[in-house]
């Protein structure tokens, strides 16, 4: 087994008044606010009313979830002096006033000009959860992407968290990745034979005016224009930082066994686009309380046997970094309380409240007690207890 990877985290949020619960463009004010915290590890998002703030590479899960939640907390302490609240979501529950202000600055222009309407229907934006996986060797980084196409629908479902939109059910899971598609690039990473071949293909779409530029590569894992990483990019942010620790240590420890796989000289699964693409739509659409698409087969089976085939599937790579256990017991935590987007139906049907949503979004996101938290004992030392949770069964409503 390869030595341990390092793994680092970008997580995006939105930016809610504190009365109202809307959206609010006061990005700027965050960030010059959150600069004395947090430095250049803050930055700004396409839209004034989201914001990002990125990890340290880490070695190890206790190292990154120290990160996640200094880094949270820095961010939720600018917002408050800005007199609003970060909230973790892949889609805003509450709209903003519109047209939403971009953010300053000539590529984000020249975005809003070539891509027109694309930018207003994204609405308020959209926040994704972006975890980087240290692979420096661009070779091994694209092989190893070829390999992942198949396990990342499941990811996709496990991390699904924007089922609202404009204050109402849009009957999917993860609303984000379907509002965010319309985008170029926007897709299942093409396999590609080797390096010469992903950079032909980025160079081919910026040449051909499809791209401004070489970052707005928006395949599902992508090489890092700015980092020696591989960037896997299909995950919504989650309120609930246990979850972001159980998506980075999936993601890393299934890189560490499928870059063991490429070294071998082992070949990735041929999984034909569109079915990868049906995946993708079914793990928007139920995350983990339906059905997902098992790729090797192209049937529906239960989407909580996929996240325990991805599980198992990264178990070599989890088990070299000493991470089986902990990542075990947060996946079980998560199969008790359910995904994102179910844990937002619950708190909105308690009293048919969106403004109910965004508050338990945003407290979860300041993630003031995260360090206590019992699911996170192993990391710190003691065995590792995930507390049981009953979540009753909630059937999705469309937004009439």
């Amino acid at each position: 087994m390869t030595s341990t990877l390092t793994v680092g985290v970008e997580e995006e949020f939105f930016l809610v008044d504190r009365m109202t619960r809307r959206a609010v463009p006061r990005a700027p004010e965050v960030l010059a606010w959150g600069r004395d915290m947090l430095g250049d590890r803050l930055h700004p998002e396409f839209l004034r009313t989201q914001v990002e703030a990125a990890s340290r590479p880490a070695s190890t899960l206790a190292a990154l979830l120290r990160d996640l939640v200094g880094m949270r907390r820095g961010a939720a302490a600018a917002a408050a002096f800005a007199d609003c609240r970060i909230a973790a979501g892949g889609t805003a529950v509450l709209p903003g006033s519109r047209p939403v202000p971009l953010t300053a600055g000539r590529r984000y222009r020249r975005m809003a000009e070539r891509f027109a309407a694309l930018v207003a229907d994204l609405g308020d934006g959209v926040c994704g959860c972006h975890v980087h996986v240290g692979i420096p060797d661009r070779e091994e980084a694209v092989r190893v992407a070829n390999h992942l196409r198949p396990w990342l629908p499941t990811v996709h479902a496990l991390t699904a968290n924007s089922p609202f939109r404009d204050g109402g059910d849009s009957g999917y899971a993860a609303w984000r990745m379907v509002r965010w598609a319309q985008w170029p690039t926007v897709a299942p990473t093409p396999a590609f034979a080797d390096a010469a071949a992903y950079d032909h293909a980025v160079d081919a779409l910026v040449d051909s005016d499809t791209l401004l530029d070489r970052g707005m590569v928006y395949w599902y894992a992508r090489l890092s224009e700015r980092y020696p990483t591989l960037e896997i990019r299909v995950a919504d942010t989650s309120s609930d930082v246990a979850i972001t620790v159980l998506t980075a240590a999936l993601i890393r420890g299934l890189c560490a066994a499928l870059l063991d796989d490429v070294r071998a000289d082992r070949a990735a699964p041929a999984v034909p686009d569109e079915l990868l693409r049906a995946a993708h739509w079914r793990a928007a659409r139920d995350g983990l309380t339906g059905k997902g698409v098992d790729p090797a087969t192209g049937q529906l089976v239960p989407a909580r046997r996929l996240a325990r085939a991805l599980l198992l599937r990264a178990r070599p790579g989890l088990l070299a970094s000493g991470d089986f256990d902990t990542t075990a017991g947060l996946l079980r935590a998560v199969l008790r309380h359910g995904d994102g987007a179910l844990r937002q139906r619950v708190a909105y049907r308690r009293h048919r409240s969106p403004q109910d949503v965004v508050d338990m979004l945003a407290t979860q996101s300041e993630a003031g007690s995260a360090l206590a938290d019992p699911r996170f004992a192993g990391l710190l030392g003691r065995p590792l207890e995930a507390p049981p949770v009953r979540v009753a069964r909630v059937v999705p409503q469309t937004a009439e």
